[in-house]
């Protein structure tokens, strides 16, 4: 089925099973920053935005994102660089393979939360997995970042 998107503000039309998810299509038409990590919606590393929300592509049937729009860390690429600089000077980018939907998720959640406590930040990133960390330095960048130091 033809299914008709917008792709990082970019008008797309996909070719898509009815029974596949989103993290394979964004996969397949290149989007290789989508990543699969656990196919139970457990991760967090396939996060992306459907209509300035994060979702979790892993867990999302392609067909559903009919009409909507679609965000991957290439279309935040400059919000996504200023907060790398945060991992980086905390010490907590570590191997970078969770790094795009971890980042999406502070994306979002910078833009949902104005100024979070410590615990409602880890709240809103339960979701995301990292294999390579204690999670200490990446909290010390998000909570840097989010400006609540």
């Amino acid at each position: 089925m033809k299914i008709k998107v917008i792709i990082n503000n970019k008008e797309m039309e996909l070719e898509v099973a009815c029974d596949e998810f989103l993290v394979h299509a964004l996969r397949r038409y290149g989007f290789l920053s989508v990543k699969k990590g656990c196919d139970t919606g457990s991760c967090g590393l396939c996060t992306v935005w459907v209509n300035e929300k994060p979702v979790l592509s892993c867990s999302t049937l392609a067909p559903t994102v009919n009409g909507k729009n679609i965000t991957t860390i290439e279309g935040v690429q400059q919000e996504a660089k200023e907060f790398a600089q945060f991992l980086v000077k905390e010490g907590a980018e570590q191997c970078g393979f969770c790094s795009p939907g971890f980042i999406m998720t502070v994306l979002a959640m910078k833009r949902e939360l104005k100024t979070p406590t410590e615990e409602e930040i880890v709240h809103y990133l339960t979701g995301n997995l990292c294999r390579c960390t204690g999670y200490v330095g990446q909290l010390r960048a998000v909570k840097k970042y989010m400006g609540v130091e």
